[in-house]
């Protein structure tokens, strides 16, 4: 028996404009009501993804959780508690940064406990942002030391082919020590540097282990590089049809619905319901 749901959003439970499907939102309602945790577990910020988990009957809730930053965050979604903080060294962070603000061409993000910032913002990254009801404070300076006193959860960069984004991890780790570095690629758009040991698979574990549920007894879906690790992590690790290789290979169930036709629906429906 199934006893959590660990989700990617983008280009997994969220349809490509980034609204939440009918379906999907009453499958999930259906789990939770026979006792089953959804979890949420993104790369984007807790205060991006409120409003839906007000259609899941999820917000404010106590014990039930949310996952954030690739795992840099777990929060208890009443009143947003954290219960676990995996942040970056500080160190470490600055290294990323000053390779992602060298790069003309990237959108250099610093994702603080509960603030996004972004250097060098881009239109088409903004664009992508905004449909993901994700607010950022745009950094006027590339003075790292403003953080110094905060939680740096990540550092990504947005940039518009692979084989940039594939540049940009060479540029960080000629800074910064890669074993100091957890690096995954996302939503086609972004190559994401976490602290190591910290990924989507470590805080589902994580997770469990607070709430009593071993990764045998935990499914988790997703499409992407970033989601890799939490699939690696637990019992039923599931791929949307629209994931890419690297998850379906990955994955013990490939959907046959995509993320636009209400996959998780599918999901929750066979294995849950």
């Amino acid at each position: 028996m199934y006893k959590m749901i660990v989700c990617d959003l983008d280009e997994t439970l969220m349809n490509d404009d980034g609204s939440l499907s009918e379906k999907n939102a009453a499958a999930i309602q259906a789990a939770t009501a026979k006792g089953v945790y959804f979890v949420p577990n993104s790369g984007r910020s807790y205060t991006s993804f409120q409003n839906d988990l007000e259609t899941m009957h999820l917000r404010n809730q106590s014990k039930q959780y949310s996952i954030s930053y690739n795992g840099g965050l777990i929060l208890e979604n009443k009143n947003n508690k954290p219960i676990a903080i995996n942040a970056m060294p500080f160190d470490v962070a600055k290294g990323v940064f000053t390779a992602g603000m060298a790069n003309h061409n990237a959108a250099t993000h610093v994702y603080t406990q509960d603030v996004l910032y972004i250097y060098n913002p881009t239109l088409e990254d903004s664009t992508y942002l905004k449909t993901r009801g994700a607010e950022f404070t745009e950094m006027k300076t590339a003075d790292f030391d403003q953080f110094k006193n905060m939680n740096i959860m990540k550092v990504i960069m947005a940039l518009p082919t692979m084989n940039e984004r594939k540049q940009m991890r060479s540029d960080v780790e000629s800074i910064v020590d890669p074993s100091k570095l957890a690096v995954t690629y996302s939503s086609d758009r972004y190559v994401e540097f976490n602290p190591a040991g910290i990924d989507k698979g470590s805080a589902s574990v994580q997770l469990g282990k607070l709430l009593g549920i071993k990764p045998d007894e935990i499914i988790a879906a997703g499409d992407n590089s970033n989601d890799l690790p939490m699939l690696n992590a637990v019992g039923l690790p599931v791929s949307v049809a629209n994931g890419i290789d690297s998850v379906k290979e990955a994955a013990k169930y490939v959907t046959e619905a995509d993320n636009n036709h209400d996959a998780l629906a599918e999901v929750i429906n066979k294995f849950v319901l």
